[in-house]
C-alpha cells in the first residue's frame, strides 16, 4: 500500500502528531508518513479502541514516538503538541450504537477530547489541524448524493458530536486564525480494521463470518446503501489535506468517500464470493440512530484539495480481505 505518494512536499523536516495513531485510520496515516521519512511522528493514543499490535512495526525507528495517554486531559495533549507542526486528529470513541448505549463517554471523548486538542494546538502554533469528521452528520437529510453544506438534524448522539467538531473548528479558524480542515469520512475500511468487540464494523465482521464460515447478522432488510471507502483513500485525504495550498482550501470541510453506493447485502455478497463462503446472513432488527442511505459529492474536495479515490471498493474489499485471512483466518 502507499506506493504512490500523495505529497510533493519535503516532509523530512517536519513533525506528525496522530491522535488515536493506534486505531484503524490512524496506523494506516503513520505507515504512511514513515514509509515517506517524515523527521518526527507522534502518536497519541489511550489505546482503549485501537491496538498497540497496529503501531508496533513503528516502534524501533528513530522517527517515531508514542504517547500513551487519553485526549480527555488537556496536559497530555499540550505535552503531545509540543514542538508539532501537523496534527491529524483521528481519536474518537467511534460507533453510533455506542454513543445511544454511552452519550456522556462519547461526548466526553469526541467533543471535549478534540476541544483539548484545538487549544492544545493552537498554544503549540501548529501550522494546520485536519481532523476526522464523519458522514452521521447529513442526519436526516434525505437528498443524495450528500453535498458539504447541506446537512440535517443529528440522528444520534454520535451525530451530534462529530457535528460539535466541526461548529468548534470553524470558530476558532476565525477566532485564532488557525489552519483547520475537517474530513466527513464515509464508511472507511480496510487493514488494522478489528473485527473484534461489540461495536466492530460491518466489513470487517463479514470479513471474519466468511473466512469461519458463519453466519453474519445484518441490520434492517440490508438494502440500506452506504459509500463504502478504502482506507487508502481516507489516508490520501489527510495527507493531500495538510498540503493543500489555494487558500479557499483551508477553514473547509470536506466528504471523503468514492462516490458510489452500494447496499449491505450487495456488500456481503462481494466478500462472500471472495472466500467461496454459500452461507446466508441472519437478518435482524434496524439499528437505532442509523441513517438509511448515504453517497457522498467528492467533487469539493477534489476541486480544492486534488483528492482522487485510487481505490475503488472491489480492489480494496480484494487487498482488505487478504488482511483478514492473514492475520483472522
Amino acid at each position: 500500500m502507499y506506493d504512490i505518494p500523495f505529497h510533493k512536499t519535503d516532509i523530512s523536516k517536519l513533525s506528525f502528531l496522530i491522535t488515536g495513531g493506534c486505531g484503524f485510520i490512524g496506523s494506516n496515516i503513520v505507515e504512511y508518513l514513515l514509509k515517506y521519512n517524515a523527521g518526527k511522528v507522534v502518536v497519541l493514543d489511550n489505546v482503549s479502541t485501537g491496538f498497540k499490535k497496529n503501531i508496533e512495526p513503528f516502534l524501533s525507528n528513530s522517527n517515531f514516538s508514542f504517547i500513551e495517554g487519553d485526549i480527555t486531559d488537556f496536559q497530555t495533549c499540550k505535552k503531545a503538541c509540543e514542538g508539532i507542526d501537523y496534527v491529524t486528529h483521528q481519536a474518537a470513541l467511534g460507533s453510533v450504537p455506542r454513543s445511544v448505549k454511552d452519550p456522556i463517554a462519547t461526548h466526553a471523548v469526541n467533543a471535549t477530547g478534540f476541544l483539548n486538542m484545538l487549544v492544545a494546538a493552537k498554544d503549540a502554533m501548529v501550522k494546520r489541524v485536519v481532523y476526522a469528521s464523519s458522514s452521521s452528520v447529513y442526519g436526516d437529510h434525505p437528498v443524495l448524493p450528500k453535498k458539504e453544506d447541506e446537512t440535517g438534524n443529528p440522528l444520534s448522539p454520535y451525530a451530534v458530536t462529530k457535528k460539535t467538531n466541526e461548529l468548534y473548528a470553524n470558530v476558532f479558524a476565525s477566532t485564532y486564525q488557525m489552519e483547520i480542515i475537517g474530513l466527513r469520512y464515509f464508511n472507511v475500511f480496510g487493514p488494522n480494521q478489528s473485527p473484534e468487540g461489540a461495536y466492530a464494523a460491518v466489513i470487517p465482521l463479514f470479513m471474519q463470518a466468511v473466512i469461519n464460515k458463519t453466519a453474519p447478522f445484518i441490520d434492517g432488510d440490508g438494502e440500506q446503501t452506504r459509500d463504502f471507502t478504502f482506507v487508502e483513500n481516507a489516508v490520501q485525504a489527510n495527507i493531500k489535506s495538510f498540503f493543500a495550498e489555494r487558500k479557499d482550501a483551508v477553514n473547509q470541510i470536506y466528504n471523503v468517500a468514492v462516490g458510489e453506493k452500494i447496499s449491505v447485502n450487495s456488500l456481503y455478497s462481494m466478500i462472500a464470493e471472495l472466500g467461496g463462503s454459500s452461507v446466508k446472513p441472519v437478518h435482524r432488527e434496524t439499528r437505532a440512530g442509523d441513517i438509511r442511505n448515504s453517497l457522498a459529492d467528492i467533487s469539493k474536495i477534489h476541486d480544492l484539495v486534488g483528492y482522487e479515490p485510487g481505490i475503488k471498493v472491489n480492489a480494496g474489499l480484494k487487498i482488505a480481505f487478504d488482511w483478514y485471512r492473514k492475520n483472522f483466518g
